[in-house]
């Protein structure tokens, strides 16, 4: 039985100016899965992720997601984003906002929840990340990876189909970039979260990619599991992979 596909690609193109940022890209995700998309600085990985969630709009090709073209949509463009998760790089958390607020903020905006129901549902999501008493704490009193964590909470908030991360473990140390990945590891097999992760960091794509979608200079040079690309004889693969 063939899997369903949550995203599908075609023949994307995106250019900003004269520059060809995404030249044809193909990429497919299956319900269920992770899939790592990964490449050098400059290959056009979140550009292709902002392309999906529609920061950005292509020039030409196909998005696919959830059943909806997004190229197509316009004033649905939210009600199809409401189904979807974003963790960014930096965490985007704002300063002026509790922890729990941040991560609430998604239910203030989308539902008709009470406050009450906001925060019980904001601690759940906060707990599913293991962190704990931390609902009224600001952001800047935590750690980098307990900032990164809270994030993946505000993403997962509104129950999303599927969860991108951009760069999720930029900027951490070895331990923590580890327990991040576990954690992701951990939502995926336990809530059947598909995820979508953007990153060059080879020890996460070891952990955690169930299969690899490889961008070079705007192209997606191939599109397998892990061991099928290490097994492969495309330059750029093997340099990207003995570099890292």
């Amino acid at each position: 039985m063939q899997e369903k596909n949550i995203l599908e690609i075609e023949n994307l193109h995106t250019w900003y100016g004269r520059q060809h940022v995404l030249d044809g890209v193909n990429l497919t995700v299956s319900a269920g899965e992770i899939l790592v998309i990964l490449g050098t600085s400059g290959c056009g990985k979140s550009t292709l992720l902002k392309n999906v969630i529609r920061l950005y709009k292509p020039d030409t090709g196909s998005i696919r997601l959830l059943g909806y073209e997004m190229t197509e949509l316009e004033e649905e463009v939210e009600e199809v984003l409401m189904n979807v998760g974003v963790m960014y790089q930096n965490g985007a958390l704002l300063n002026s906002l509790t922890v729990g607020e941040n991560v609430a903020l998604p239910l203030e905006m989308h539902t008709s929840l009470s406050p009450q129901l906001r925060r019980e549902v904001a601690e759940l999501k906060l707990r599913q990340v293991e962190l704990f008493n931390v609902y009224d704490k600001y952001p800047k009193e935590l750690s980098g990876g307990m900032q990164k964590r809270a994030a993946v909470a505000r993403a997962i908030v509104m129950d999303p189909d599927i969860l991108f991360c951009d760069e999720p473990s930029a900027g951490l140390d070895p331990v923590t970039a580890l327990g991040l990945d576990k954690l992701l590891i951990t939502l995926n097999e336990t809530l059947g979260m598909t995820i979508v992760v953007v990153t060059h960091e080879l020890e996460s794509i070891k952990r955690i990619a169930k299969r690899i979608g490889f961008l070079n200079k705007g192209r997606m040079l191939f599109s397998g599991t892990l061991d099928e690309a290490l097994a492969s004889d495309i330059p750029e693969i093997c340099e990207f992979f003995l570099k890292n």
